[in-house]
């Protein structure tokens, strides 16, 4: 297991404030999708603003309202829009790690974004412990993707991110290997030369490194 070091990244997220994050969710249509209005998502951003301790704060809704198959083809990457891997066409049924709680509400925040720079070359099995020992939790795949509809510059080639608080469980209730991550494409293989530099949300083994991907996380989840 490599080294263990503080999960910083070099990477310094700049989020919009709440309500433009939320206008952000209104000019993509993700209250439409999520069956929000758009009147209650602009006054939870305004509230939450106002509340101490909202800056750098990313709002996310929750996975039950807008999965990540509905969110991924929103991303974009100079000019090209994400997509879903082929063989993963069950990506919306990987769903929060056990002891792993949403908050149960359409809508909610996320705290203290770090990208997990310093864990590249780390598989997941080796990641998640350290992250829970350093008090973290790491980001399910929706909030990986809200974060980069917020701030695009969160995905940059050679730096990408895991979100390892996503697993499917199988029906004999073990894990699926697969755990998900959100990348640039190469337009290689089966994602064709027409999606190269697109945002990818795709799936690397639990028990494999990657020195490009790093760990999402964040400090907390409220409402």
């Amino acid at each position: 297991m490599p080294e263990t070091a503080p999960v910083t990244s070099t990477f310094r997220p700049e989020l919009p404030d709440l309500p433009a994050q939320a206008e952000r969710l209104i000019e993509l249509g993700v209250h439409e999708r999520a069956g929000v209005a758009a009147a209650e998502l602009r006054s939870f951003a305004a509230a939450a603003e106002v509340s101490e301790g909202a800056a750098g704060t990313l709002l996310a809704v929750h996975p039950d309202r807008a999965p990540a198959s509905a969110l991924a083809p929103l991303l974009r990457h100079e000019g090209k829009p994400g997509f879903v891997v082929t063989d993963m066409p069950d990506v919306d049924l990987f769903t929060p790690l056990e002891g792993l709680a949403l908050p149960d509400a359409p809508l909610y925040l996320i705290t203290g974004i770090d990208r997990g720079d310093q864990m590249a070359d780390w598989s997941p099995n080796e990641a998640l412990p350290a992250l829970g020992e350093q008090g973290r939790t790491p980001l399910v795949l929706t909030e990986g993707i809200h974060w980069v509809l917020q701030q695009p510059a969160a995905l940059e080639r050679n730096h990408c991110f895991m979100t390892i608080g996503s697993r499917l469980r199988k029906s004999n209730g073990a894990l699926d290997a697969r755990t998900p991550a959100i990348w640039i494409s190469n337009g290689t293989g089966r994602d064709g030369g027409e999606r190269r530099n697109a945002p990818k949300v795709g799936w690397c083994w639990a028990g494999n490194r990657h020195t490009w991907l790093g760990f999402a996380s964040a400090t907390g989840r409220r409402l």
